[in-house]
């Protein structure tokens, strides 16, 4: 009996000691630090934001507020006012050819182009028997889409201080449009494909090209899901919605990551009848338009893929939300290179392409021109890095500017298939990057 007494004062001494020992070395400390001030640590940059004895130099830049939740409270403008984004820029241009457009030669393309739009308005009308007292549209050099396009440099799309962003963004989202049409893929593509054949809404996304009073023009993706709507797991990545708010925030995630390729996107709501049905030209685009059984205004692509009205997309009655990315450069102008992703999908519900079978792929990608003798390589892996990011498994090609060179940057395009499942990260888009920089 005494025994068995001896042993639990024993035990109790242990706990007692373990719990001494925790309050000491564990509860303890953490109790001093919540009860007195908090220090920053002399080297944080924040700390010297903070002083008020340390003015901010004056080659710093915040980017201006933007036009969709960017208000003197929001996450974005405090986000970009961090030291981290007030870097000096990087280094300043050299010469003509670190411009993506000549400036003359570049406004001298957009007046012809402005000038061929108004005769054939103007014929248009006259064949319709339709009086417009609207003046002829004016090229104005600083009309937001312009400076956009005279801003691309080797560098990026646009500058990290450009105030053009902004307000290249509130154009897009308020200024009205003056005509609407399918995008030159989809005209291509129109009557090619067997809508009888057609089991799933995939392929390419419904989009339209809309253009501004500005002459500025914007690619219209509008939403064909809930914000809340994730894709199914047993979607291939290839049948899987292209959501339109994936385009907006794979916009803003470049510009943090301070990579500035993806064009400027913008969220809006559109009114389809307004600002699509009685402003376009193009006959096939009207003869999609219908009213729903619940009096709602929609439309449908007429081929190829989304050809049945039940895969339409419709207005509420007649607002319909949508991204809006502005448009690059005509291809007159400033080339582009289309160019098949080394590590491009199989696109097929079993094939599987080499470098998901062999991980020492990238030796051989190596060999061959030009990711052999430049910087494409390394701009394959950050386009890598911001796909798995957003959860983008689409990446079959990528495009670059033809004057930049093998060395250009990438042009982040097609993102809609981002952002499809937020509780899932498809490490095989990492591939290029753990396949290359393996030692």
């Amino acid at each position: 009996m005494l025994g068995l007494r001896r042993d639990r004062l024993l035990t109790l001494l242990l706990l007692g000691a373990l719990l001494a020992a925790d309050l000491y070395f564990h509860l303890g400390p953490r109790v001093r630090r919540r009860l007195r001030p908090r220090e920053r640590p002399p080297g944080c940059p924040c700390a010297r934001r903070a002083a008020p004895s340390a003015p901010r130099p004056a080659a710093r830049h915040v980017p201006p507020a933007e036009p969709d939740g960017g208000g003197p409270g929001s996450k974005l403008r405090a986000l970009f006012a961090h030291p981290l984004y007030n870097e000096p820029e990087e280094p300043p241009l050299l010469g003509p050819e670190d411009s993506l457009l000549a400036g003359p030669e570049a406004l001298r393309y957009y007046r012809r182009k402005v000038a061929r739009w108004n005769r054939r308005h103007k014929i248009y009308k006259e064949q319709l028997n339709l009086t417009s007292l609207d003046p002829p549209l004016q090229l104005r050099l600083e009309t937001s889409w312009v400076q956009f396009h005279l801003g691309i440099s080797r560098h990026g799309l646009y500058s990290r201080s450009s105030p053009v962003v902004s307000k290249l963004l509130h154009d897009m989202r308020h200024l009205p449009t003056i005509s609407a049409d399918y995008s030159q893929d989809e005209k291509a593509l129109l009557g090619a494909c067997d809508c009888t054949q057609i089991v799933k809404p995939s392929g390419v996304h419904l989009k339209l090209v809309l253009r501004f009073s500005d002459f500025g023009k914007a690619m219209f993706k509008p939403m064909r899901q809930l914000r809340d709507e994730e894709t199914p797991e047993d979607f291939f990545y290839f049948i899987d919605f292209q959501r339109h708010n994936a385009e907006i925030a794979a916009f803003h995630l470049d510009r943090i990551l301070d990579f500035r390729r993806v064009p400027p996107t913008v969220g809006r709501l559109v009114n389809v009848t307004k600002e699509i049905l009685e402003v376009t030209k193009n006959e096939i685009l009207q003869s999609v338009f219908f009213l729903s059984p619940a009096s709602n205004v929609c439309f449908f692509a007429k081929c190829p893929y989304l050809c049945k009205t039940e895969y339409a997309v419709c207005g509420n009655p007649h607002l319909l939300e949508g991204s809006l990315s502005a448009f690059l450069p005509s291809l007159n102008l400033a080339p582009r290179l289309s160019v098949p992703s080394p590590w491009i999908r199989s696109y097929s519900l079993a094939g599987k392409e080499e470098w998901e079978v062999n991980p020492l792929y990238c030796d051989t990608v190596k060999q061959v021109y030009p990711h052999s003798s430049s910087g494409r390589l390394l701009n394959i892996i950050d386009m890598a890095i911001f796909d798995f990011l957003t959860g983008n498994m689409d990446r079959h090609h990528y495009e670059t500017f033809s004057k930049f060179g093998d060395d250009g940057f990438l042009i982040h395009l097609d993102n809609a298939r981002g952002f499809g499942r937020h509780s899932h990260d498809e490490i095989s888009i990492l591939s290029p990057l753990s396949q290359c920089c393996r030692r």
